[in-house]
């Protein structure tokens, strides 16, 4: 029995295809493993491409103001 494999088959056939999986980026996995810790996908989906498209990375995070930052709670 090949574990490791039989995981990598499994998703292979039944994978979900997540924005965060389609990248290397370690700035959009950061921000989706954040959003992530107390939210389903599903939700998190919409949130985490408005996010990703208002702050790309993290020197236009830094360059946000609190109201910025606050219009993207909901």
């Amino acid at each position: 029995m090949n574990i490791p494999q039989n995981i990598l088959d499994r998703y292979k056939k039944q994978g979900r295809i997540l924005p965060w999986r389609q990248t290397k980026d370690p700035y959009a996995i950061h921000i989706s493993e954040v959003m992530l810790q107390q939210t389903q996908v599903e939700r998190v989906i919409p949130y985490f491409h408005q996010w990703m498209k208002d702050f790309p990375d993290y020197v236009s995070l830094a360059k946000a103001t609190k109201t910025d930052l606050l219009k993207h709670r909901s």
